[in-house]
């Protein structure tokens, strides 16, 4: 086919008509997505190591400042709770105890709260270049990992010293644990960060609700007092198909040896079951946050 032109005639060839934008269909939209995700994932990388990076810069301590706030927290219940409340006394090795348990909880609270304000945060890249969104609180995931992994190392140490190093067949529970925990906070921070695009209070009103979700999951008291407190009813369910819950146990039981051993500790009946279908309906629920996600990052850049 040609044209002509002051130049000339001008040859032009005809390409196949391409869509532009999303696709919109429940199905199909998630794989492109994730498709297109995939294509950037060397930006996703450096993403990632921007996060690390920014945390900590200008910092002398560096990546040790990561380990203070779970140490702090640790010191706090371990004397508060443990000692002065007595706890210590009917949950043994106290210390490796609420160090599990805090552990899980600092990865799912980091990747809530990173999540949450990721599209804020690089809302220059946002307004200026077209980039699948989902990038970045996919980077706030990745970097609270690697914060995670530290954290683990150093839980690991600890019980090499106390003479507990986790060589049981109930280690099988901590990569379970930690898949839910991801899954789980990956889609709760999808709908976050784009809910927070349109409202900034979400960001704040988060903090507060992580607060309050502390308390709801067995970290710093064992879940035999829950048992012993509401034991066959209904309550005691609902509390069980938390996930972080369900993902707590499987950290506890995987890396609390003398909770293992101890017959006299509590644990829930079915647990691998249990966390093999939270895993389930939170992989469901992941695919749903991503359409919601999707829907919403239309008009990120006007809000922003």
């Amino acid at each position: 086919m040609s044209e002509e032109s002051a130049a000339g005639p001008v040859r032009t060839v005809p390409e196949p008509l391409q869509r532009l934008g999303r696709d919109a269909s429940f199905a199909r939209g998630t794989w492109s997505s994730f498709i297109e995700v995939f294509g950037r994932r060397e930006l996703l990388g450096r993403l990632i190591s921007r996060e690390i990076r920014a945390k900590y810069k200008n910092s002398s301590l560096g990546i040790v400042w990561s380990l203070m706030r779970p140490l702090a927290q640790l010191l706090i219940y371990y004397v508060a709770i443990g000692q002065f409340l007595g706890a210590a006394r009917s949950i043994p090795d106290f210390a490796i105890f609420v160090f599990t348990g805090l552990t899980a909880w600092a990865l799912y609270s980091e990747i809530i709260t990173a999540g949450t304000n990721s599209v804020v945060n690089n809302s220059g890249l946002v307004k200026k270049v077209y980039l699948p969104r989902e990038i970045f609180p996919l980077a706030a995931v990745g970097a609270s990992l690697f914060n995670f992994a530290v954290q683990f190392g150093i839980l690991i140490v600890a019980t090499l010293v106390l003479g507990r190093p986790p060589i049981h067949a109930d280690l099988a529970y901590l990569p379970l644990s930690v898949a839910l925990i991801l899954v789980f906070a990956t889609a709760l921070a999808l709908v976050l960060s784009a809910l927070n695009v349109y409202l900034r209070d979400v960001q704040h009103l988060v903090e507060i609700l992580l607060l309050v979700l502390f308390w709801a999951s067995p970290i710093v008291y064992s879940v035999g007092f829950v048992h012993t407190a509401i034991g066959g009813t209904i309550w005691e369910q609902l509390y069980l198909a938390n996930p972080v819950t369900l993902a707590v146990l499987g950290m506890q039981k995987a890396m609390w040896m003398a909770g293992t051993t101890d017959t006299t500790q509590y644990w829930p009946d079915d647990l691998a079951l249990r966390m093999l279908v939270a895993t389930g309906i939170c992989l469901i629920l992941l695919w749903i946050a991503q359409r919601i996600f999707s829907r919403l990052q239309a008009n990120f850049a006007q809000e922003l």
